[in-house]
């Protein structure tokens, strides 16, 4: 094995995304122990790729975006045996370890899985962040069956995989949702409501009074936890995602605060990708672009309303 060069989207400065990240010629090292190297199939951007760009979870620079990750295997490191070269996985790229992340041609994964038969990569690159954010807030809330939960901002990756992810366990789900997505997840067995004016008095008389528990999942909105806690009555029942500031100071739970174990994601990706390939679960996919494209994809992503996941294809055109 050896270096491979690669077209990788990085940042050497903290700062607002469009203006720090730039796409440069770099070259992937060799995996170290329990990493494997992928030629990159796919990439999802999450609204964690532009934090970090502002400086969450500092580290050395350069460095790159994408955690999302979909690839052929091309080289495993030491002590990595579940998977062979030309296997196609999907995962997460190590993104704190390396000088470049999942947007490039080639990747460095610190975990993956295999791409079950009838999934392709775009479907499958999509699901570790949203699942896993999903999964590890919802274990945190505890939800279970018979929960009445209100997932804020369903149209939304995460808040899209929680209605699903709750509804398996048996909880009874209500959901605000634009109208891109509205239609589906009622499809899906939620109970959804506009999240514009007067959406606290419809999802009261939806549950028949105040929900259990609320996962807040939209972009970060000033002066959406109040009403969300109004809603619970109790500021103890809401978690945010993204509101941290605001749900800080009144009193709601932030998910990144709380200290419990998460489960394994080896625990329950793999089985949301088998879901995923027979028709029975999804994340939402807004658009797909080249590699070269990523600006593009930054902008939509970055406007609040992508509608989906921006998936970034190196070496090849949309679909």
């Amino acid at each position: 094995m050896s270096p491979v060069p690669a077209t990788a989207i990085r940042f050497h400065d903290y700062g607002e995304p469009a203006d720090v990240l730039r796409e440069e010629h770099v070259e992937i090292a060799d995996p170290t122990a329990g990493r494997v190297r992928v030629r990159v199939a796919a990439t999802g951007l999450n609204p964690a790729d532009w934090e970090l760009c502002r400086g969450f979870l500092p580290g050395s620079l350069p460095r790159g975006i994408g955690y999302d990750v979909a690839g052929v295997v091309d080289a495993v490191g030491a002590h990595v045996d579940d998977v062979a070269i030309g296997d196609l996985v999907f995962g997460t790229a190590d993104f704190l370890g390396q000088p470049s992340a999942g947007a490039a041609d080639v990747a460095i994964l610190d975990s993956w899985y295999r791409v079950p038969d009838g999934l392709d990569p775009v479907r499958a690159a999509v699901l570790p962040m949203a699942v896993q954010t999903a999964t590890w807030t919802l274990d945190a809330m505890g939800v279970e069956a018979g929960t009445t939960l209100l997932v804020n901002g369903a149209g939304a990756t995460v808040g899209f995989a929680a209605v699903q992810i709750a509804l398996r366990r048996g909880a009874r789900v209500i959901a605000t949702a634009g109208p891109t997505y509205a239609k589906e997840l009622s499809a899906l067995g939620a109970q959804v409501t506009s999240y514009r004016t007067g959406m606290a008095d419809r999802v009261r008389e939806l549950a028949g009074g105040p929900v259990d528990l609320v996962f807040d999942a939209p972009p970060p909105k000033a002066g959406s936890i109040p009403e969300l806690v109004a809603i619970a009555g109790d500021p103890r029942r809401v978690m945010t995602i993204s509101n941290h500031d605001e749900a800080r100071r009144l009193g709601a739970r932030v998910n990144l605060d709380e200290s419990i174990d998460p489960a394994p994601a080896t625990t329950f990706l793999p089985h949301y990708a088998s879901l995923a390939a027979d028709g029975a679960f999804r994340i939402p996919i807004a658009r797909t672009c080249p590699l070269h494209e990523w600006r593009a994809a930054v902008a939509l992503s970055m406007s609040g309303h992508p509608r989906g996941k921006l998936v970034l294809l190196p070496e090849q055109d949309a679909f």
